[in-house]
């Protein structure tokens, strides 16, 4: 038996598609509201503001250079290792929140530098830093 097609039958079938726009629309209301109330997370401070001048100054490090033949200067004059320790402690006189830097080359004993910090923590410097002096 051959069934007869009605036109409605023939036509396409069409998908509504108004309520999945709705709930697109509604969604995106959604998160626009949300994140326009968001607050970023952090602590918010004021930092003091300093009256005094602040501790390292460039002028208060000592710059003491040691080279690959053992010739030890401060202040760009030659020191002996012996006294090493009365001229750091003069020039902390002057000042008392001086750090002191070692600049040595690559090719010197590490013994040598060691006697240099050692001199630097006897004369009572509580920072002291070593460096490799870039000039040969």
């Amino acid at each position: 038996m051959a069934r007869k097609r009605y036109a409605s039958e023939m036509e396409e079938t069409k998908i509504d598609m108004t309520p999945l726009l709705d709930i697109v629309f509604i969604m995106l209301i959604f998160f626009i509201v949300t994140t326009s109330f968001v607050k970023p997370t952090g602590v918010a401070y004021d930092s003091p503001e300093s009256s005094s001048q602040p501790n390292s100054k460039k002028g208060e490090n000592i710059l003491i250079t040691v080279n690959k033949t053992g010739i030890i200067k401060i202040a760009n004059r030659q020191v002996d290792i012996e006294r090493l320790t009365a001229n750091i402690e003069q020039m902390r006189a002057e000042a008392p929140e001086a750090s002191v830097l070692i600049l040595a080359d690559k090719e010197t004993r590490h013994g040598l530098v060691v006697k240099v910090m050692d001199q630097a923590k006897t004369a009572g410097v509580e920072k002291v830093s070593v460096a490799q002096s870039r000039e040969q």
